[in-house]
């Protein structure tokens, strides 16, 4: 028996009408899901693709770019997500997915995003610059402790500071570690500690999860040990284990018992640097004696100890020389006055006076005269200058030429040489030797030579 034609669909109706059926059900268009992400890939026009999947099960997914936009992290192979979108059918594979539109990393994937973003920005501040580090005592005489008052952490670390340096004095400032409260009191504990006249702080303690390390990854305790005058030394965890804390301390140490280690010397330590220092002040005495006996024997070997008057009979000679120069200068000066005066003395202008007056008296009138004549000899070349410039101003002044019988034609002011200058009926003016007139143009002529 033959079917009808009409009992059998296509495929892409069959398609169409399963995702209306997805569309319509109220529970898939709003559907959160935790899975794992595989065959990750991030399109060239930016949505990504990728399969969610947990123990037994798999689903494809699909996040289109203006919803990627709003992550926080970068999606890669292996990582547990949380997923909210809506489940839909893709017609053209006749496949059911989950169109994406929040992704957020699951559960420590979240506190890892706060941990980098804040990592990133103290960085950019400059809290983790080595500048800023303070060195750390070699032999501290007192260290402060923060810490909880129970617990591995704080045993180790005293332990291991009376074992290695006995003599030195510690504080504790008990302090909550763990849970939302931790954070405050780590930082209160770090402002009470520097108020203690301490050589150094231990920060820290012991191992535990990233939730509970978590205490020494906020903002405030990071912020408070950058502000400490007092250096610290960060031990959080195990050594595996980083904290933001631990950039930002002076000294970073891989467990509470190393930050001990690293705050103290040990008794070995001390006792060869103290050998040492011992040694080195008695080769210096050793030496400052041999230097300053040697100084001595020289003292005492010297001529002018074992003759102090061959240091007088110096002294005296040199006095004497001193006198023979002073009283040597002393007549040099007197005989050079004594010349002068004779000199001004015997002058002719002391003696006869009036000789003076009359010499310069007779050069005076003789200046006088040559003044004179130079001066009329000047004013004459003037003037016979000024005669020739009048006689040429003459020459080339146009009135002259007018008292000839000349006159000077000119139009609106502009002198006419020629007669295509001007036409019938126009005005002109005529300069005379005595007056001016104005005429009107009724005929031009050719003139002829």
């Amino acid at each position: 028996m033959i079917a009808t034609e009409e009992k059998y669909l296509k495929i892409s109706d069959l398609n169409e009408y399963i995702k209306t059926m997805f569309e319509e059900n109220t529970f898939l268009r709003r559907i959160y899901l935790r899975g794992e992400i595989s065959n990750f890939k991030n399109h060239t026009r930016g949505h990504l693709y990728f399969t969610l999947k947990d123990e037994t099960s798999r689903i494809s997914a699909i996040m289109f770019y203006n919803n990627a936009l709003s992550l926080q992290f970068k999606p890669e192979d292996g990582m547990n997500v949380l997923v909210t979108g809506r489940i839909s059918c893709y017609p053209a594979q006749g496949t059911y997915q989950i169109y994406v539109e929040k992704m957020e990393m699951d559960g420590i994937g979240n506190l890892y995003i706060e941990y980098e973003k804040l990592k990133k920005k103290l960085a950019s501040e400059g809290l983790f610059d080595k500048r800023y580090k303070k060195p750390i005592p070699k032999y501290p005489k007192k260290i402060g402790i923060i810490t909880a008052s129970t617990g591995a952490a704080i045993r180790d670390i005293l332990s291991t500071i009376k074992r290695r340096y006995p003599i030195c004095e510690t504080i504790l400032f008990p302090s909550l570690v763990q849970g939302a409260s931790a954070a405050p009191e780590i930082v209160h504990q770090i402002k009470k500690a520097n108020e203690f006249d301490l050589d150094v702080i231990i920060c820290g303690r012991g191992g535990g999860s990233i939730e509970d390390l978590w205490a020494f990854n906020e903002e405030m305790v990071a912020r408070a040990i950058f502000a400490s005058k007092i250096p610290i030394i960060s031990a959080v965890g195990h050594e595996v284990d980083f904290t933001i804390a631990d950039f930002v301390a002076d000294l970073r140490a891989p467990t509470p018992t190393g930050a001990a280690e690293m705050a103290v010397p040990t008794k070995l330590d001390t006792l060869n640097y103290i050998n040492e220092k011992k040694s080195r002040l008695k080769n210096y005495i050793g030496n400052t004696i041999n230097h300053k006996n040697t100084k001595l024997d020289h003292l005492k070997n010297n001529f002018i100890l074992k003759n102090p008057m061959a240091l007088y009979e110096l002294k005296e000679q040199k006095l004497d020389s001193l006198l023979e120069q002073a009283t040597k200068h002393i007549k040099n000066k007197v005989t050079e006055s004594e010349n002068s005066f004779f000199l001004l003395k015997n002058n002719s202008i002391w003696k006869d006076p009036l000789r003076m007056y009359e010499k310069n008296k007779v050069s005076l009138e003789t200046s006088k005269i040559k003044a004179t004549n130079l001066i009329k000899n000047i004013l004459e070349k003037n003037k016979h200058k000024e005669e020739m410039m009048i006689n040429t101003l003459k020459l080339v002044n146009p009135l002259n030429i007018l008292n000839k019988g000349y006159s000077l034609v000119t139009k609106e002011e502009k002198i006419i040489k020629d007669k295509e200058e001007i036409n019938i009926e126009d005005k002109i003016n005529i300069k005379l030797s005595k007056g001016e007139l104005i005429a009107v143009v009724k005929e031009k002529k050719e003139w002829k030579i």
